[in-house]
């Protein structure tokens, strides 16, 4: 029988390749995606995405979404605690694990594989050790569409930021930025591909630049209000 698990959900290429991946898989069963949001923002942290995109991603691919929100003025601790109990009430419904999107950066791994099995979970990479260019490819290739919501202008120009994740993008990306971004140069939003029922549609917004180094282009959903800089700390 295959093991029930939760994904890990930005909204991202990564997380919608792992996906791909787990639903190919003859081991694991995802349960629902699990999303951390900004509270304050009601964003996906550092992708910058509404909350609203990422449950209209969730229901164009027939997945269930739990999102478990982070507040800035809360202590770590707190937000650990908060991710314990949810990890444990999944748990008690027969969820063995976790799984990400992550490609090679083993700190992160180690951290959350150490976390997972203090409640008695497994930490699950279905992406783990594979070539980020032939990922990146692959996903443009397979019919998936994306946007490029974030960019770290100390690796990238920020005009790029609202670009199309495409074989362009790809083709254009400078010496030693990672093709899949795994080092947090840039973040992408997934808004079509052979996994969902449907596109996702939205609209493009403004480019704002955060702490003089991350440009974002807001995403808006269909019949959005006027922007709302709050997830810059912007006026």
């Amino acid at each position: 029988m295959n093991k029930r698990i939760l994904l890990s959900w930005s909204g991202g290429k990564d997380a919608a390749i792992a996906l791909c991946e787990l639903q190919r898989s003859d081991s694991y069963e995802v349960a629902a995606l699990l999303t951390t949001l900004a509270e304050e923002e009601d964003r996906v942290p550092m992708h910058g995405v509404r909350r609203t995109l990422v449950e209209a991603q969730a229901a164009a691919l027939g997945t269930t979404l739990h999102t478990i929100y982070l507040t800035a003025s809360s202590p770590d601790d707190h937000y650990a605690e908060a991710m314990r109990q949810a990890l444990l009430s999944h748990a008690r419904n027969g969820v063995a694990g976790v799984a990400f999107g992550d490609i090679f950066l083993g700190d992160v791994r180690r951290d959350r594989e150490e976390k997972l099995s203090t409640i008695g979970m497994a930490a699950v990479f279905p992406l783990w050790g594979r070539s980020t260019s032939h990922l990146a490819r692959w996903f443009v290739q397979s019919g998936f569409k994306a946007m490029v919501t974030c960019v770290d202008a100390q690796v990238l120009p920020g005009s790029v930021v609202g670009s199309p994740f495409d074989e362009r993008f790809l083709r254009e990306l400078p010496p030693g930025v990672d093709p899949c971004g795994e080092n947090g140069e840039f973040h992408t939003f997934v808004y079509d591909g052979p996994i969902f029922h449907r596109p996702i549609p939205f609209s493009k917004g403004e480019v704002l630049c955060r702490d003089n180094r991350f440009y974002y282009c807001d995403l808006l959903p269909p019949h959005a209000p006027l922007p709302d800089h709050d997830f810059l700390g912007l006026p």
